[in-house]
């Protein structure tokens, strides 16, 4: 498995965060792979806004990783009831 992402692996991204309308300028994609893969908000550092930070899996294949990515990502958009 290759340690860092490729091209088709944002474009496979950028189908599940442009259908929940996620701007691409607010997803942050880690170069390289890492078990287990994640998702959460980030400060966004110099750029001054809240962002999506992904890390796509090492050993697990894309394709059956991308509903956890998906589902996670509509929770961090769901409203939060306080």
């Amino acid at each position: 498995m290759d340690e860092i992402i490729t091209m088709d692996d944002m474009a496979t991204v950028y189908e599940i965060t442009d259908a929940l309308g996620i701007d691409r300028e607010a997803i942050n994609v880690e170069l390289t792979k890492e078990d287990p893969g994640s998702w959460g908000k980030g400060d966004g550092g110099m750029m001054k806004r809240e962002v999506f930070a992904i890390t796509l899996p090492l050993t697990q294949p894309l394709d059956a990783w991308l509903p956890a990515l998906k589902q996670g990502l509509e929770a961090l958009l769901a409203p939060r009831a306080d």
